[in-house]
């Protein structure tokens, strides 16, 4: 039986296999010590996944876009495909707290300059990019992106970093991404860095699992993870399970539980309706003594692409565009926060979007190539002013449009 061995921080704790016969995924501990994920410790009794691999291992499992292109090549090279294969392809090349050792060799991957990337935002590009990290595109999201290895000429060193990119079908979605997580921020929130390339064709995200002074990776996993769930259940879930679980796990509770609302109210202000389980993420360190809410990433106003998108979680039991006087609920409800602490947060979020649209009103007077987002964009954040639950943008609103 083929085996994958699982280490943490390079010490091997256990052991991954398939029962193909059963379509088990089975992971043994080997050794005592540091669990490979929060809701696995340590046992000597199998952990026994049936019919899908691990959330800790599912969680890398790449989707969409890549994944076809993926499926493609490990099909006609190998003559079959599925996760255990999939996964021992790629879990060599994973750059994270845990590394892994299969049977696929582990090879020197090329790297490429950062401010050539951001140069060269071109399709070919891009391809380019796809191909030679194939084996490393450990990432999930059904958008066109890549895993790439960048050089940065100022600070000399090689970073992870992901390329988002956007087709017709998703028209300037890394410049509505860009907008969206620099409103998160400028509503006190840390993000992921971010950079434009020079033509708004590539999103390039930096990875934030590497603690620089520990010089040792951190710990990540995203509430999908937490909940013991796969990437097919990503849209099955409630905004206050989400609560409860950063609450219950975070050791610094009231700052994980404000950047955690203040994202959930702005998902709301900006209309964001892919904010399910795999997007929202917590860090830890190896110790285990510090654990809190990662920085936002994968935030984009969704409703110029699906006019009658909703919430991707439920609130109070309904996917609905709730206004000023849910959310301040259930800040206070479900995120262990007061009245008067919720509705300054929420306060913040409102200014923040209001800069945004005065931002985005100059950017379009000299932008003209982002006129029919961008001012989708701006009719949606100005109806977000007003405050209100909504079910669906009215219709009004959408016959302007056309």
């Amino acid at each position: 039986m083929q085996k994958i061995d699982v280490k943490v921080l390079h010490e091997k704790m256990g052991e991954l296999s398939f029962e193909r016969e059963h379509n088990h995924y089975v992971f043994n501990y080997t050794k005592k010590g540091a669990p490979i994920s929060l809701i696995m410790p340590y046992r000597s009794s199998s952990y026994i996944w049936k019919n899908r691999l691990h959330p800790i291992f599912d969680m890398n499992m790449p989707e969409g876009y890549l994944f076809e292109i993926l499926k493609q090549f490990i099909s006609k090279e190998y003559g079959y495909i599925d996760d255990f294969l999939t996964f021992s392809y790629l879990c060599a090349n994973i750059q994270s707290r845990l590394h892994y050792e299969s049977w696929f060799a582990h090879n020197n991957i090329a790297s490429f300059h950062l401010a050539d990337i951001l140069q060269n935002d071109t399709k070919d590009t891009f391809s380019k990019l796809v191909h030679t990290y194939l084996s490393k595109n450990a990432i999930s999201g059904v958008q066109p992106k890549s895993l790439a290895l960048l050089k940065d000429k100022e600070s000399l060193s090689t970073k992870e970093y992901i390329i988002k990119t956007w087709g017709e079908e998703y028209e300037q979605l890394a410049l509505n991404e860009y907008f969206c997580l620099k409103t998160i921020e400028k509503a006190g929130v840390t993000i992921a860095n971010i950079q434009l390339s020079k033509n708004n064709r590539f999103l390039v995200v930096e990875r934030f699992n590497y603690n620089k002074k520990r010089e040792e990776f951190l710990g990540f996993e995203e509430i999908l993870t937490l909940l013991g769930k796969n990437k097919e259940e990503k849209y099955k879930g409630s905004y206050e399970n989400v609560a409860r679980t950063i609450y219950t796990i975070t050791t610094n509770k009231q700052e994980s539980m404000r950047s955690f609302y203040t994202l959930v109210v702005m998902n709301y202000l900006l209309k964001n309706g892919d904010a399910h389980l795999k997007n929202f993420g917590i860090l830890y360190t190896n110790d285990f003594k510090e654990i809190y809410f990662s920085p936002v990433y994968d935030v984009v106003t969704t409703m110029v692409y699906y006019y009658k998108d909703r919430p991707a979680l439920t609130m109070f039991g309904k996917k609905l565009w709730f206004g000023k006087k849910e959310l301040l609920k259930f800040g206070v409800q479900e995120c262990h926060l007061s009245y008067s602490a919720s509705e300054t947060i929420y306060t913040k979020c409102i200014k923040s979007l209001q800069h945004t649209i005065e931002e985005l009103e100059k950017y379009l007077q000299k932008n003209s190539e982002f006129q029919n987002i961008g001012s989708k964009m701006l009719a949606i954040f100005r109806l977000s002013l007003n405050e209100k639950t909504y079910k669906e943008l009215p219709d009004e609103l959408i016959r302007n449009w056309h």
